[in-house]
Formats: C-alpha cells, structure tokens, sequence
C-alpha cells in the first residue's frame, strides 16, 4: 500500500527516504504547482547520512489529484495541519489511517475532527533532523517514535514496514502520555532559547529558571491527568539539556528564520490548559508573555 507523505520537511523527508529505501511505495503530496515544479527540478530528495548524500527521484502530486488514499504520514508544521487535511479530506478512502507527526498538542484534535471516518495514529518522535536546503535534510542523530492510538489499542498491521525501512519504533497504548511529556520538554527548553539567544547547552547557565518551569509543568501535568508524564521532568529535562547541548532547538531555529513557531501547540497550549483548571502558573505565563513580545518585535505571528 502506497505511502502518501505531506510535509517534506526534515522528519517528513526522513520517513519517505528511509521508506522508499526499503522498496516501499511512496508519494509525495506538494502544496502547489510551484513547490511541485521545484522539486522536480531539484531531482527529488536528498538525504545526507554521515556526510553522504543521497538523492531519491520520488513520485510527486498535488493535494488537488483525485486517487485515493489509504495511508497518510501527516508531516507539516501543527499550525498547517487541520488545512491539509481538510484539502485532503475527498481523497481519503474508507478506513484510511493517518500518522500525525506534529510537536505539541492540539492539532491532533483538529484533525481528527476533519476527518471522523479516518484513524488518527498519533507519534511522538525524538529523531533529529534538519534541512540545509531546499528538497535537502541531513540526518543528524538516531532517535525514537512512539506511536499511539487513544481510541484503539490494536496497532496496525504496517508496523513491519517501519521496521523494514530502519525507522525505530514502538507501539504504545498511552501515547497520550508520551505526547504530554514531549511537550512540557519543549516548554521548558524551547521559549529559553530563544529568549536567551542560545543552544540548547546554554541553559545550564539558568538552572533557576529551568527549575522554576519544571516544576509548574509537572503540576500542570498531574492535574491534567497525566501523572506518569511529571515524573522525574526536572531530571530528564537537564538530561536532554546536557545531550543536546550543541543543538539549537526548533523554536530558535524558526525565529532565526523568520518563520512562524508553533508556540500555539506548545507553550501556549499548556498555559491555555492551565486556565481551563484555574491553576496560576505564573513563571510559564509570564514566559509565554514575554515569548510573545519578542515575536512581535521580530514582526512574527504570536500564534
């Protein structure tokens, strides 16, 4: 069965090499004509694995192509992800399956509601990737995808193709949890790097600081019912902190750019979770405040 792939960027990209490495059936969905006609005249993919390259001709099409889809890998950004599905949305056959692999939380929901015919398989992932050009992505450490499904604990049948195509997996029954987790390390590591300006190493300069959002998080986590997801933040926080410590992270890396954040799906979500249960986090909220002020003087959307 084909592989359809929207979002070709670094963990999209990812995913569709190391599945059509594998002899798998993959596809591209490009957002318009002119995306469409660069690729093409880039050649098709590029993957640079310890200082190689490789490049991958892979079909191509646009969400407007009527045949039908069965299996999606839903790789763009959390704030294009309702839109492209819904563009998608004629096009998906009965009993069609969607792996969602977007930061934070939110989007998820959004989706879902889209398409209520479809399963969403949610994944949490801590593979690391990023683009150096256009069509182009450079592996840059192993990592892990947990893949869930809140509403069915049965995994699908094509978790072998993962295993095919190298890409390290596990099937969770609490990908929930996985995803809580996943975002309060990037509420606590994200908005300081941007605010401080620097690589992820560099908070070990601001240990209060880290300290103090840790310990918001964790109670945000608890009474959003997540216990398993608070246990032990603060710890591994410093731990991705330190094995991380060269790497910008993808918050700092979009505003460096010029590009849009996902603070929505992430620091914004948690604060806004925090009001639904009336709980006063005032070191995250004075955060996402002044997060969203520095968005502003750089001219980028604070959603």
């Amino acid at each position: 069965m084909t592989w359809h792939v929207l979002g070709i960027g670094s963990l999209g990209s990812l995913w569709a090499i190391r599945l059509a490495r594998a002899g798998l059936p993959v596809r591209l969905v490009l957002r318009d004509a002119d995306r469409l006609a660069a690729y093409r005249a880039a050649g098709g993919l590029t993957l640079v694995e310890q200082s190689r390259a490789q490049r991958l001709d892979l079909p191509a099409e646009l969400a407007t192509d009527e045949s039908p889809i069965q299996r999606l890998l839903l790789a763009c950004k959390a704030y294009d992800a309702e839109a492209a599905v819904a563009a998608l949305a004629p096009r998906l056959a009965p009993g069609a399956e969607l792996v969602l692999l977007q930061n934070g939380l939110g989007s998820q929901d959004a989706v879902a509601a889209r398409v209520p015919l479809a399963r969403c398989i949610l994944a949490s992932s801590t593979e690391g990737a990023f683009r150096d050009g256009d069509f182009r992505v450079v592996f840059a450490g192993h990592g892990f995808t947990w893949l869930g499904d809140p509403h069915a604990i049965a995994p699908p049948a094509w978790l072998n193709e993962l295993e095919r195509a190298g890409i390290p997996h596990g099937w969770t029954p609490d990908i929930l949890s996985r995803l809580w987790r996943k975002l309060a390390l990037n509420c606590a590591i994200n908005p300081l790097t941007v605010l401080h300006g620097c690589r992820n190493g560099g908070l070990a300069e601001h240990p209060a600081q880290v300290q103090e959002l840790c310990a918001e998080l964790a109670g945000l986590l608890r009474l959003c019912g997540q216990p398993d997801a608070a246990q032990d933040l603060h710890d591994e926080v410093g731990r991705v902190i330190q094995a991380t410590a060269a790497n910008y992270s993808s918050m700092y890396q979009d505003v460096a750019a010029g590009r849009r954040t996902e603070i929505s799906y992430l620091l914004g979500y948690a604060c806004a979770a925090a009001e639904r249960h009336r709980l006063v986090l005032p070191h995250l909220q004075a955060l996402l405040r002044q997060l969203r002020a520095h968005l502003a003087e750089r001219g980028l959307p604070l959603d």
